[in-house]
């Protein structure tokens, strides 16, 4: 199985400006740990749940800061054709938890570690 099998649609996008409490209102409506950060049509970072929570610990202006601030920038990427076992093992080894699935420069959408661990049990 491949990544694209996994990819249920459009990932959850805001803006670099967009305010923390904005973007922690996108993350639970959406019921995601994680948005696209997107200037323009440009992929230049993730906003997860881990950010959030740092964000928290250390006093954040939820109102004032925007995500670009706590952000992780430039964040890697998947092609969608990567097989669901090399795309675990790369998550296993690097800690993430969310990894954006791109064709070219589109943004096909947020996989998560739940995702992965679904896949390889139906396997």
């Amino acid at each position: 199985m491949h990544l694209n099998a996994l990819v249920g649609g459009a990932a959850e996008v805001i803006g670099p400006e967009t305010p923390l409490r904005a973007a922690a209102g996108a993350m639970v409506a959406a019921g995601v740990g994680a948005v696209a950060v997107v200037d323009g049509r440009e992929l230049v970072g993730i906003f997860t749940d881990r950010d959030l929570a740092r964000a928290a610990a250390e006093s954040a202006d939820f109102d004032a800061d925007p995500v670009s601030r706590w952000m992780s920038e430039s964040p890697d990427t998947f092609d969608p054709n990567v097989r669901v076992s090399e795309a675990a093992q790369w998550l296993l080894e690097v800690g993430y938890r969310h990894l954006p699935v791109m064709e070219g420069d589109e943004l096909l959408g947020i996989v998560d570690i739940r995702d992965v661990l679904w896949a390889l049990t139906k396997t």
